[in-house]
């Protein structure tokens, strides 16, 4: 397993990668390329006990930064660590690509070098929604502002197959956001694509609210890129003013800090159910290669769970996975519709 870590994606770039990529070396075996500036990972590096393990730098002299624009980035520094990383995946060397930095630098270039999956219109980022019972996978969060029907049906079949392939959610239940769940609910958007899903042979349950997306009822939430990128930013404010609000009350005098002493294991299960380091990335899926962003945030760990996860997809074959899933759900739905017009 031979994975190309972005090693100047992160804020802290680029001592989370290398010491992420030291612990997912040392736990799964994992051959890693961290991909960057020799002249500032390779002392670094060597600084540390490997221990022999398979991590080895990949020389990218330039740093695509948050604040850069992909497209001019991609003609002012074109050796950037995002496109040489990506460049090791489309050449066979890597299996996968992880990083960590502008979200918008990572889909450019992973659509100018590895391309599309056939079939497929749009990719999709998806998110891990913290819900009772796990996580639910919401798609997309934020690359397609404006969405046709037949995108948001490409999003369910990727995000499903990720979800029953990766996550080992059997038979994961797909549902479209809307304003209601009756199935005429919804704006124009929801109204048609929801037919799409309908006939898509996915295990489609109908219109979802967001008290049903964070009660659990969902695996995948399909949206639109405007919708869910509100409800995700919208979701960690709420998430933040909760745990603030919540912190400072507990702290106000020594009755309720006893209270929070004796509730210290509740909290702890929180804390570690909305940790984002504990997902460590999520995929870019429709790109035509495995690609994996992390948030920008990202410590050590964090690292290190963004590596397990794009080794799981790795031994799941998710990429093959999708490419059929893509060619066989949406030929029945042509032969549906065409049958049923």
């Amino acid at each position: 397993m031979t994975i190309a870590l972005d090693a100047m994606g992160s804020d802290r770039y680029p001592e989370p990668e290398i010491q992420g990529a030291l612990w997912a070396a040392e736990k799964w075996g994992l051959d890693i390329i961290l991909v960057g500036d020799q002249s500032r990972l390779e002392p670094q590096l060597r600084a540390l006990n490997t221990r022999g393990l398979a991590v080895r730098i990949e020389h990218a002299p330039d740093i695509l930064e948050m604040s850069d624009k992909p497209v001019e980035a991609a003609r002012l520094k074109p050796r950037n660590s995002m496109a040489v990383g990506l460049e090791l995946v489309k050449k066979g060397v890597a299996e996968a690509f992880v990083s960590a930095g502008n979200t918008g630098g990572v889909m450019f270039n992973a659509l100018r070098i590895l391309g599309r999956i056939p079939g497929v219109a749009r990719p999709a980022l998806t998110a891990m929604f913290p819900v009772r019972g796990g996580h639910a996978i919401v798609l997309d969060i934020g690359a397609n502002a404006d969405c046709r029907p037949e995108f948001l049906l490409q999003f369910a079949i990727m995000g499903s197959i990720y979800a029953e392939k990766v996550l080992h959610k059997q038979n994961p239940r797909v549902g479209l956001l809307s304003n209601g769940e009756e199935p005429g609910k919804g704006n124009q958007l929801v109204k048609e694509t929801y037919p799409l899903l309908e006939k898509s042979g996915l295990n489609f349950i109908g219109n979802v609210e967001g008290k049903e997306v964070f009660n659990g009822e969902a695996d995948v939430v399909v949206t639109d890129g405007f919708t869910g990128n509100i409800m995700l930013k919208s979701s960690e404010a709420v998430a933040k003013l909760i745990t603030d609000v919540l912190r400072e009350s507990l702290m106000a005098s020594w009755r309720t800090k006893l209270g929070a002493l004796l509730a210290k294991p509740a909290f702890a299960q929180i804390r570690q159910m909305l940790d984002p380091s504990e997902i460590g990335a999520a995929p870019l899926l429709g790109i035509d290669g495995l690609v994996f962003v992390g948030h920008g945030r990202s410590d050590a760990r964090a690292i290190m769970n963004a590596l397990r996860v794009a080794n799981e997809a790795i031994r799941a074959n998710l990429l093959n996975n999708i490419r059929e899933a893509i060619r066989e759900k949406l030929s029945a739905v042509e032969n549906t519709i065409t049958d049923n017009p």
